[in-house]
């Protein structure tokens, strides 16, 4: 059994996945829009609009793979309720990771030592994930 996080972005899964790519050298392994599903969609599936909107995609960061797409519901639903945990090697690593997610974000808690790691730190990123940067 595997357990693989499916983040669902307000329009903007692209900018994120190439975000994720510069800030944490994620492998974008499967982009795909909805005008390029390999089955032809029914037009009433697709919002107006929406063509151009990832319909799946597919990032490696480590050994771990996160998948997401755009909401096209138009909800507009956020992100609430959940982190991503990213535990890393050392401090160097810690730092490194979590200024490059916090830019154009905003820090939760610090980057810091801690009763159980040398360095933790909470933050949500630029698109409103929350993130914990843990070494293990």
């Amino acid at each position: 059994m595997k357990l693989q996080p499916y983040v669902f972005f307000n329009g903007d899964a692209e900018a994120a996945a190439h975000f994720y790519r510069d800030a944490l050298g994620a492998g974008i392994t499967m982009l795909m829009r909805y005008r390029d599903c390999p089955e032809t969609p029914d037009p009433a599936h697709v919002p107006p609009g929406n063509a151009d909107k990832v319909m799946h995609m597919s990032l490696s960061i480590g050994d771990t793979v996160l998948m997401g797409a755009d909401d096209c519901s138009g909800s507009g639903r956020g992100f609430a309720g959940f982190s991503l945990s990213l535990s890393v090697a050392d401090v160097a690593e810690a730092e490194k990771a979590f200024a490059a997610l916090a830019d154009g974000g905003s820090v939760c808690v610090p980057l810091g030592p801690t009763f159980f790691s040398p360095a933790f730190g909470m933050l949500n990123d630029r698109f409103g994930v929350s993130w914990m940067i843990v070494v293990m």
